[in-house]
C-alpha cells in the first residue's frame, strides 16, 4: 500500500491514535503498516503547554489497531532477538491476543507479581 492509497482509505474513515512516539519512529511504523496493507498516517498532536515537546500519533482505523499492536510486538521481539537479549535457545514468543506482553529483559509473557516480572524480577510498574 502506498501513502497516497492510505490517505484515500482513511479520508472518510473513523481513525484513532494507536500509538504516540517520536516522528522518526512514527514514520517507520507507518511504513511497516503500509507494507502489511494497513492504512496508517502520522499526525502531530497539538499541545497547549509551552514546554511540551512535539508528539506524533499513528492514526489507523479502529479495526486495524490489533494488527498494529501485533506488528509492534513482532518488531519488539525481533529487536530482542537481534540484540541477543533472549535467553539462549529461547525463540521469540508470540503473545496471544488476550495474553500478557513480554518482559523487555527476559521475554517472559506472564502476569506481573507486585508490578514485577514473575521470572526475572524486573520492576515494570
Amino acid at each position: 500500500m502506498t501513502p497516497h492509497e492510505a490517505e484515500k482509505a482513511l479520508a472518510e474513515a473513523e481513525v484513532v491514535p494507536c500509538v504516540e512516539m517520536q516522528l522518526a519512529d512514527a514514520r517507520q511504523l507507518v511504513e511497516a503498516c503500509l507494507a502489511q496493507g494497513v492504512p496508517a498516517l502520522v499526525h502531530r498532536e497539538a499541545c497547549s503547554k509551552p514546554s511540551c515537546s512535539p508528539k506524533f500519533q499513528v492514526l489507523v482505523r479502529p479495526e486495524d489497531a490489533p494488527r498494529v499492536a501485533s506488528l509492534l510486538q513482532q518488531r519488539w521481539m525481533d529487536s530482542l532477538q537481534r540484540e541477543g537479549l533472549l535467553p539462549e535457545g529461547q525463540a521469540p514468543q508470540a503473545v496471544p491476543e488476550d495474553g500478557e506482553l513480554p518482559c523487555p529483559a527476559c521475554g517472559t509473557a506472564a502476569p506481573l507479581v507486585k508490578g514485577a516480572c514473575s521470572d526475572c524480577g524486573l520492576q515494570l510498574e
